[in-house]
């Protein structure tokens, strides 16, 4: 069974410009996430999916291979990112000339997973037979307690129980997706854009490797738990 990682890099950010390959712990971003798989083992092939000739050019020096240019389609601010998955899967295998029964994808963004995060998920997707899998941490914020929609003018309490907690512990535990990483069968993964179908398992991670790097603040603060770790 050959096993693909992709890895999803397009040109444009809004939220932090360039962060895909802006230097963050002595090393571009991007490069994290090339290590981690190339580190695990897991991998016949890594592939970067990007259309900047500039990621290309970097992914190459860091491990990965990357040879086409993402579709200007699928490289938008609002593009969907299974798609985009779905096309690498397609441009590697004919660029290798096999079939990959199972893909992982790991998001440039979550640089504070670390090695043994793929592996366990891996390892879980494998024992159950999963169609796909997703990873996330515990929710510091419950709908069932503390998270509220303004409906019209009124406020109101986002989820409701017949008989309502008192307190956070006592609400049903919820989850954020972390945007760390996925992992498909080739077959689900070429006939479903959505997540939340077929037997979807989950990989539950710390808070402290789930920060998913979408704004400034997130990013000192990736900055800074990275600084850490590597002063041990």
């Amino acid at each position: 069974m050959k096993v693909l990682c992709t890895i999803c890099a397009r040109e444009g950010s809004k939220g932090v410009p360039n962060k895909n390959i802006k230097e963050i712990a002595g090393k571009p971003l991007i490069a994290f996430s090339i290590q981690q798989a190339l580190e695990s083992n897991l991998f016949d092939k890594i592939v970067v999916s990007t259309d900047s000739d500039e990621i290309r050019k970097i992914a190459k020096k860091y491990g990965a291979e990357s040879w086409f240019s993402r579709p200007a389609e699928l490289s938008r601010d609002d593009s969907p990112k299974i798609p985009v998955i779905q096309h690498a899967l397609e441009e590697s295998e004919k660029k290798f000339n096999c079939k990959f029964g199972h893909i992982i994808d790991l998001d440039i963004t979550a640089p504070l997973r670390n090695v043994e995060d793929i592996r366990q998920a891996y390892k879980i997707f494998l024992k159950d037979s999963f169609d796909n899998l997703i990873t996330g941490t515990r929710s510091r914020k419950n709908p069932y307690f503390n998270m509220i929609e303004l409906t019209n003018g009124k406020v109101e309490l986002s989820k409701q129980l017949k008989e309502m907690p008192v307190n956070r512990q006592q609400s049903p535990q919820v989850y954020d997706m972390n945007a760390s990483i996925y992992i498909w069968t080739r077959d689900f993964l070429l006939k479903e854009n959505s997540l939340f179908s077929g037997r979807l398992g989950f990989y539950e991670m710390p808070e402290d490797r789930s920060i998913d790097i979408d704004s400034p603040l997130e990013w000192e603060i990736v900055k800074m738990l990275l600084k850490k770790k590597s002063n041990g």
